[in-house]
């Protein structure tokens, strides 16, 4: 009897829905493709063996559950693994589960091709002296997992983390390259590995050092000829973390030693966490040698917050700091700082500093004044996303209404005169403010500023309506 794979499968994903959160969902089960059933065997595709390894730890035994409920006590599981790849077309590989009971496979090894020929050395030196318990870690304490805000813009990177802290050296994510731009929590969660990792492992020696410290190091060694101390020193490591790592571009003995010790560490099951601010492919001034092993484990960007997420740091932030912000302030600070996590912390401190000081309250207009002097130039303009915002509260219209196709007399209102202030107080082209506005084209655009002018100059009470507005999105 011939079973349809993609029904099976949905009556599966039904059932673990039930069973687990929202977020663990949308996460881990609906990027799964169901593939086939052959034999009473459900092959379903994942994006990664990193995907793999995190189903296999924490939901084997719910997805074995299912399978045998929907196929029958003969169904099992196989997974068809996509290899870390940029091509759409990358040719997956197969990992099979046994049939036995949960324990039996939750438990079974699974061998994973690691194109590694290289023999395992084990270290033979031992600095006189040097105990490894004496070894400090560097970790900042304040940059945990806990404190991390979740979100689009950095899933993949954060439960890479928990992975890794859980099971150090012992996934397939060695290293683990973090790569994004300035101010989007690189140095966080690298941080906030090693403390996990110290939590559930006490014992193991994390060090956490920035690379231009690592490269002055390396100088001194050199100049005071204990450079084999300064290799064993870091060949004693259980985890290192190295931030920044695009600083050794151009050092090219600074890159020879630190591939010594990298390849010394990853023979022997030793985690590496590396961050930087461009992918591997992007970096210039490293040696092939060491980009390609820096492409070994997981490389998992951290790209710019979307406004759900700078609002949760604002929220988090807040709530660690045991005070609250009226929700127009917290709004209007996610609203207008769009560029990274810094400086929406950086504001906030800001915000609170001026008002503590000054012994005013927190007001939306004080929250505008600190942002017209907090942000830089380029980020000064209020935002197409607030300008919209303000105009829906206003005329009480939920923003989807906005952007959606419809032609009633007061959205369409609302439409005109949100266009209307995109194009009066932002830098952004017409086509810009109309893929804002229901992928509205430029003439459209145009055509909204004029009939807005045109309604201020001939109705009063529109007059007032663009009088208010403005107040609310100036300052006062």
């Amino acid at each position: 009897m011939n079973i349809d794979h993609v029904k099976t499968w949905t009556s599966c994903l039904a059932l673990i829905k039930d069973n687990i959160t929202a977020q663990a969902f949308k996460t881990w089960f609906e990027p799964i493709v169901p593939v086939k059933i052959e034999n009473n065997i459900l092959t379903i595709q994942v994006p990664s063996h990193f995907f793999y390894e995190w189903l296999e730890e924490h939901y084997i035994t719910l997805l074995s559950r299912v399978i045998k409920k929907e196929i029958g006590q003969e169904g099992s599981l196989e997974y068809s693994i996509l290899m870390e790849s940029n091509h759409k077309n990358a040719i997956p590989y197969t990992v099979k589960l046994p049939t036995q009971n949960n324990n039996s496979i939750r438990n079974m090894p699974v061998s994973v091709p690691i194109n590694n020929n290289e023999k395992q050395i084990r270290n033979p030196f031992i600095i006189p002296g040097l105990k490894k318990i004496n070894i400090e870690s560097n970790l900042m304490p304040q940059f945990t997992l806990d404190n991390f805000v979740e979100g689009d813009c950095n899933r993949l990177a954060r439960a890479s983390g928990y992975a890794i802290a859980n099971k150090p050296g012992g996934t397939a994510f060695n290293p683990l390259l973090i790569y994004g731009a300035v101010g989007l929590g690189k140095t966080h969660l690298a941080n906030a590995i090693g403390i996990a990792i110290k939590e559930k492992q006490p014992a193991k020696t994390v060090l956490y050092v920035q690379s231009e410290k690592f490269a002055h190091q390396f100088i001194d060694a050199i100049k005071n000829q204990t450079t084999n101390d300064f290799v064993h020193f870091y060949q004693m490591i259980d985890v290192l973390i190295i931030d920044d790592v695009q600083f050794f571009a151009g050092k090219e003995k600074t890159q020879d030693v630190f591939f010594s010790i990298f390849n010394h560490l990853h023979q022997n099951g030793k985690q590496i966490v590396l961050t930087s601010d461009k992918a591997p492919v992007e970096l210039q001034g490293m040696e092939q040698r060491l980009l390609s092993r820096f492409k070994w484990g997981l490389s998992a960007d951290l790209s710019i917050p979307d406004l759900e997420t700078r609002i949760a740091v604002l929220h988090k932030k807040m709530h660690g700091s045991g005070i609250e912000l009226p929700k127009e302030v917290v709004e209007y600070l996610a609203y207008s700082i769009n560029t990274n996590i810094r400086e929406i912390e950086g504001a906030l401190n800001t915000l609170l500093a001026q008002a503590s000081l000054n012994k005013k309250a927190i007001t939306l207009e004080l929250a505008k004044q600190m942002v017209d002097k907090f942000v830089k130039n380029t980020a000064r303009e209020v935002s197409i996303e607030y300008i919209q915002k303000v105009v829906c509260d206003y005329f009480d219209l939920p923003i989807e209404m906005l952007k959606s196709k419809t032609r009633k007399r007061e959205v369409v209102q609302a439409r005109q005169i949100s266009m209307y202030f995109s194009k009066k107080m932002t830098k952004s082209s017409l086509a810009n403010i109309g893929a804002h506005c229901g992928g509205k084209d430029h003439a459209t655009v145009l055509h909204a500023c004029r009939t807005v002018v045109n309604l201020s100059e001939t109705d009063k009470q529109f007059k007032i309506y663009l009088e208010d507005l403005e107040k609310k999105l100036t300052l006062q």
